[in-house]
């Protein structure tokens, strides 16, 4: 089933997706950072330097690398971001979910725009009464 749990929490994690996606689109370090746990991971394993960051710290130090890169107009403007979940389960505090990307972004080697779709496999835990990620690994579903 794609979705489970109470829907106060589907809609709160739903919320951190879409904070995080925000975070990306305005290139707003602390807000992106606001939606990890502090001894999260994450990974990117198709892109050069982000194949594995743990520790939210390293997580962030490493996305903010990558927004000086993975722009637009050569890393001047944030790229385009979207986010829509594809399943959301909670199973109290912790949770598994799925969310597809639509992203636009300039090639830092060949210089050319690409489209990008993709996939999150996402942990998260309720921390606080916040849900924040855990866990986030992304695969590329289609780029052109």
């Amino acid at each position: 089933m794609p979705y489970t749990g109470p829907l106060e929490d589907r809609i709160l994690i739903r919320e951190t997706m879409e904070t995080y996606a925000h975070g990306v689109m305005t290139k707003d370090a602390v807000l992106w950072a606001s939606t990890w746990a502090d001894d999260a991971f994450w990974a990117l394993p198709e892109f050069p330097d982000l194949e594995g960051f743990s520790g939210k710290e390293a997580i962030v130090a490493g996305w903010v690398a990558s927004m000086d890169v993975y722009g637009l107009d050569g890393g001047k403007k944030p790229m385009v971001y979207v986010a829509t979940p594809g399943s959301i389960e909670v199973d109290g505090t912790t949770a598994k979910a799925v969310s597809y990307t639509s992203e636009i972004f300039d090639d830092p080697e060949s210089g050319k725009t690409l489209r990008v779709r993709g996939r999150y496999d996402d942990v998260l835990e309720k921390v606080d009464g916040r849900w924040l990620f855990t866990r986030r690994e992304y695969r590329v579903l289609h780029m052109a």
